[in-house]
């Protein structure tokens, strides 16, 4: 089982922090923690408002947020690290290359679906995140529980 679960994203305000509402919000299990970061964190930013506001229209309670930056105690503690993009891989590979087998795309279960960055884009770009970030959120719950992503 995974104890501790890492969601990684570029600044740590928009699809990271909406993935780790969703799990908190459909993790059964209070025993697993799930946090998120950014390769590039906007440090001790908020949640952007539009992804706050689209995470509040899907019943999915936002909690207090502040972004923060990758390192590789972080990466250590993690059972599992999900990123957003090949390149967040690649950012945290640079910084800890021992943690390669328990980093994965978010995506994996959705034909390795890479989610593009809604940042300073529409709310229909934040929706679309939304609606990417639930399948694949959901995809992972059953292996969150067994401790197996393959």
């Amino acid at each position: 089982m995974f104890n501790n679960v890492l969601v990684v994203c570029v600044g740590n305000i928009c699809r990271s922090p909406m993935a780790e509402a969703m799990f908190r919000h459909r993790v059964q299990n209070a025993r697993i923690q799930i946090t998120s970061a950014g390769t590039h964190a906007m440090l001790s930013s908020t949640t952007d408002p539009l992804a706050q506001a689209v995470l509040q229209v899907n019943a999915v309670p936002v909690h207090k947020h502040r972004s923060r930056q990758i390192d590789r105690q972080m990466l250590h503690e993690a059972d599992l690290i999900l990123v957003m993009e090949h390149r967040q891989t690649q950012s945290v590979l640079k910084l800890a290359p021992e943690v390669r087998g328990k980093t994965f795309l978010i995506g994996k279960w959705q034909l390795e679906l890479e989610i593009a960055d809604p940042y300073r884009r529409p709310k229909l770009a934040f929706e679309q995140t939304y609606e990417q970030l639930s399948r694949c959120v959901d995809d992972w719950l059953p292996y969150l529980q067994s401790g197996d992503p393959r």
